[in-house]
């Protein structure tokens, strides 16, 4: 699976998450940038990922994170190994 089929169906969780069907998200996408990506909308996400691209990622992995790109990097990694 490349980085942009990946970055593609994060970006169609994040608009179902947020319920915004123009929400588009950028490698710099952080919970900063989005009003609404609480804690919870955070548990939501990591869950509906998980559950699309059939990976876990550990609690570890998720507070390094920074970012949406980093995700997506980490993402890469799991998926094709």
């Amino acid at each position: 699976m490349t980085r942009e089929e990946i970055f593609n169906g994060v970006q169609e969780i994040f608009r179902d998450i947020f319920d915004e069907d123009d929400l588009v998200i950028e490698d710099s996408t952080n919970s900063d940038t989005i009003e609404d990506w609480d804690s919870l909308n955070h548990i939501n996400l990591v869950s509906a990922i998980e559950k699309e691209f059939k990976i876990r990622f550990a609690l570890g992995e998720l507070q390094e994170l920074k970012d949406v790109g980093a995700m997506i990097d980490l993402m890469l990694t799991k998926i094709n190994s």
